[in-house]
Order: C-alpha cells, then structure tokens, then sequence
C-alpha cells in the first residue's frame, strides 16, 4: 500500500507520514500499521519485536545499583521510562499491557545474561546475538510486505513496534475494537 497522494491545487505530491513523540496511542498504531498490513509481516513482528526488546534488555543488565535495598539496572531504567511513555499515549490498556509484556520480557533478561557463560559468552555478547536474530526476523517480515521498516520514516517506529505487537494479540482477542476499527479505516485490513 502505497502513501496517500495529497492533492495540492492540481499538483499531487506525496503526503509523508510522520510519527510525533507525543501522539495518542491511535495516531501512532496507525501510522505504524500502514508499514504492517501482510500478516506474515506482523507474525514475524511478534517474534522479532519481543526479542529485540529483550535483548536490549540483556544487554543493559549492567552495571549495577542498590537503591533502597533493590537492584536497579539500566535495562529497569529504561523500562520504567519506555512504560511511562506507553501509560501517557492515552488508551490505558494498552499502555498499561505494553508495560507489563516489557516488564515480563526485562525479567527474562535479567535471568538470561548470567547463563551467557554458560555457554562461553558475555551478557552483552548474547543480547547482542538475540537482537541480531529479532532484526532478521523483522526483515523477512518487511521483504514479505514490500515496505521498508516505519522506523525509517520516523525513529518514534521503534517505540511502537512493542506497543504494536501487544496491540495486535489484545485485538486477535477481541480488545481494543475501536482501535482496531481506526487501523482498518484508515491503513486498510490486514491481508
């Protein structure tokens, strides 16, 4: 699907579609489905896009900090701050279910960085493997869709992609039906 044509007095140009730090969660599901409407797509995106996120997550296991009594990692850190942002987009559950898949996946992290010895790397080294298989993955999916990656257009892409995911599974089970009538009106069905 290609970008709407804006008509411009006679002239048509293409309209850009960009992405703003602070749109509501609609706006942004939106714009992120007109680069995710072939089902293989999104099917590699909920493999690609967890592990992506949790590899950041393994990778940003350390250093670590004791604040009242609780160890405390970047990858905490940059959970507390990436959960705050999907709780301000305005559609409470799926901010709030963002959060606590992301929670869930940091947990994970934490658990796998210490088995990397195991067998014979650093954390770093096997959150940096994982990330590698979840853009491969991510790729497939978009050579599948014929688009590149919306991140391209527009760098807030990336803090979506997990909000996308968890959206598409809560709208596979019958949540979030406004939203997903919003993505069909306006990026089309999935196909």
């Amino acid at each position: 699907m290609g970008m709407p044509v804006a008509n411009t007095g006679g002239m048509a140009t293409r309209k850009r579609h960009t992405m703003s730090f602070f749109r509501p969660a609609t706006a942004l599901m939106v714009q992120y489905a007109h680069y995710h409407r072939d089902r293989r797509n999104i099917a590699t995106h909920l493999l690609g896009v967890p592990l992506i996120f949790m590899a950041i997550g393994i990778m940003l296991t350390q250093p670590e900090w004791v604040v009242a009594e609780r160890v405390v990692t970047p990858a905490w850190l940059v959970w507390g701050l990436t959960s705050l942002w999907y709780l301000s987009r305005g559609n409470f559950l799926l901010g709030l279910a963002t959060a606590l898949v992301n929670g869930a996946l940091t947990a994970l992290a934490h658990v796998l960085a210490p088995m990397a010895g195991q067998v014979g790397l650093q954390g770093w080294q096997l959150g940096l493997a994982v990330f590698v298989i979840g853009w491969i993955i991510q790729f497939v999916g978009h050579y599948w869709e014929g688009r590149k990656p919306a991140f391209v257009d527009d760098i807030v892409g990336l803090l979506v992609g997990p909000m996308f995911v968890v959206g598409e599974v809560l709208m596979a089970i019958g949540l979030l039906p406004n939203l997903r009538m919003a993505i069909e009106r306006q990026a089309g069905p999935s196909r």
